[in-house]
């Protein structure tokens, strides 16, 4: 046996003792252990296949003589053949033993059993009495005389029993007994990605009984969660938001599977950022508090672990987006009151937010944006009104809602009378959370200079790209960095796609801006969240829309 662990997966004879083990027993603790261990070992399936398909199968057979009994002991367990990609992946290994021209007796003999077992595999989910007898002993059910519809009909019939106990959760005589749903979730679980167990599933996952304590086997859970999330078992949304509220595990690794979707792309574009979003599922899902709240805990740790990284950022704006386009289709009327939502938000606050800008005629915007500004300042500024967590919640809730922002933003510079410095005090807000007045004070005064200047060039018969660069203070010669950059840049890039005569110099005054890579990506990201604002409040500004996607697709081009 030693010579069979070179070249293939160091714990080749731990599965072997595993599968004799597993093969001579077939109590209710080996099949529990069966099932514990079976995404371990369909990954040791995956490695040995790729170890054996570098090889002929002469060498095969001459190095690794015992490689046809493990392969043999795998293919006559049902639980092994009924899991996931098992199947498929021990067909992947007895092809590699197949000889193509066979030069003797044995050889022959080899391939006719490589045939057999082939044809064991492929027919084995007909499920005839001997193999379906294993899940059946399980589930209580005495021997009968099984027909081809037997699986089928035993799920349906579980699934109303399930339901029916469901509905008389109160007549004692007629419940499933605690112990015997278990047992039904643990045989359940590596046979989750069959068509036929799907009812099942959803049954077991909507089923509540009367004990305090979680009647289903958390094996279950993962198992059914882990293939939601790869995509290997479609369920309705009631199915998976009683998944994720029965098994908090669940929900954090759905969430972190989404994390990692997000970052695996460098750059995702906000459109992608929001199909990546739906396709989650989560969003739709958070319309229940207890999730949103799970949800939006992790992204405020993400936010705080990157130090408030843009792309964190857009992606919290993404999900509210679909959040609250979940919650306008859930219901006309809210089922649950802002404050489970946001519990360390003012809701006064929050009903404003709520308030978005595409349900507001343009002509009517500074309103909001005045009384947003005027709440948040209140709260932020007059420690009579702080809550136990500072300021930083109150920017935390408006990072939810950061297209009242950029409106800010806009307004600023195209508003025909002079700006109020609310409009100025929520831009400057919104790019930090610290509880700095002195700082705010200092970012509001560079930006109320540089949107005078701005401002003035927009009456301007002529533009050029160094006097917009000079405006925004890029060649001020003072040494002082400036308290808030992005401020200014943000009133730059505003400025050259609203004002008149920007569109003609756009592309020289990026450049001119555009002196790091960190810049570049955040002028990038800027423009595509400017165009998925736009799209998303069904904004009229042709002319500007062109610009920004020509620009954005140029700049994505030189990154």
């Amino acid at each position: 046996m030693a010579q069979d662990a070179v070249g293939l997966p160091s714990d080749y004879q731990f599965w072997m003792w595993k599968l004799s083990v597993w093969g001579q027993a077939s109590t209710s603790e080996t099949q529990q252990d069966t099932c514990r261990h079976l995404p371990q070992f369909q990954e040791f399936l995956r490695q040995m296949y790729e170890a054996l398909k570098e090889m002929d199968s002469s060498t095969v057979i001459e190095r690794f003589p015992t490689i046809g009994q493990l392969l043999a002991k795998a293919c006559l367990n049902p639980f092994i053949l009924a899991y996931d990609e098992s199947q498929k992946i021990l067909i992947w290994c007895l092809c590699c033993l197949i000889n193509k021209e066979p030069q003797n007796s044995g050889e022959s003999k080899l391939n006719s059993w490589i045939r057999e077992m082939l044809s064991h595999i492929l027919s084995s989910f007909r499920f005839d009495m001997k193999e379906v007898g294993l899940f059946t002993h399980c589930l209580g059910y005495a021997p009968a005389d099984y027909y081809p519809g037997l699986l089928k009909n035993m799920v349906l019939s579980l699934v109303s029993e399930l339901r029916e106990n469901h509905l008389n959760g109160f007549n004692t005589q007629r419940r499933m007994v605690p112990e015997r749903v278990r047992s039904l979730s643990r045989v359940c679980a590596p046979l989750i990605t069959l068509p036929d167990f799907k009812p099942l599933v959803e049954a077991l996952l909507t089923y509540h009984g009367r004990e305090p304590q979680e009647m289903l086997w958390p094996e279950f859970f993962d198992a059914v969660n882990d293939a939601f999330l790869l995509k290997k078992i479609s369920l309705p949304k009631s199915a998976i938001v009683c998944l994720w509220l029965r098994h908090l595990p669940s929900l954090e690794k759905a969430v972190l599977h989404l994390f990692e979707k997000l970052i695996s792309s460098e750059r995702n574009s906000l459109r992608r950022i929001e199909c990546f979003m739906k396709d989650s599922l989560l969003p739709e899902a958070a319309c229940h508090p207890a999730i949103f709240r799970m949800v939006d805990e992790m992204f405020r740790y993400a936010l705080l672990e990157t130090d408030g990284a843009p792309e964190v950022l857009a992606a919290i704006q993404v999900f509210t987006w679909c959040f609250v386009e979940a919650l306008e289709k859930e219901d006309t009327q809210l089922k649950f009151t802002l404050k489970t939502y946001f519990p360390y938000a003012s809701p006064s606050l929050v009903m404003v937010l709520l308030q978005h800008p595409k349900g507001i005629p343009q002509g009517l915007w500074h309103q909001p944006l005045t009384h947003i500004s005027e709440m948040l300042r209140e709260i932020v500024e007059d420690q009579a009104h702080w809550s136990c967590r500072g300021p930083f919640e109150s920017w935390f809730v408006l990072v939810h809602f950061g297209g009242w922002a950029d409106v800010a933003a806009e307004h600023l510079l195209m508003s025909a009378a002079e700006p109020p410095e609310a409009w100025l005090w929520l831009l400057a807000f919104s790019y930090s959370p610290r509880d700095r007045s002195q700082w705010r004070a200092e970012a509001m005064a560079e930006g109320k200079a540089v949107l005078s200047r701005l401002r003035k060039l927009l009456r301007s018969p002529t533009l050029s790209a160094r006097d917009v660069h000079a405006a925004a203070g890029e060649q001020s010669g003072d040494p002082r960095p400036p308290a808030c950059p992005w401020l200014i840049r943000r009133l730059t890039l505003n400025f050259l796609l609203w004002a008149p005569g920007g569109h003609t110099i756009a592309r020289e005054v990026i450049t001119l801006m555009a002196q790091t890579d960190e810049i570049t990506h955040e002028i990038i990201g800027f423009l595509d969240q400017t165009l998925y604002r736009w799209d998303r409040l069904c904004m009229e500004a042709p002319t500007s829309r062109k610009l920004a996607r020509e620009l954005l697709t140029e700049l994505r081009v030189h990154v």
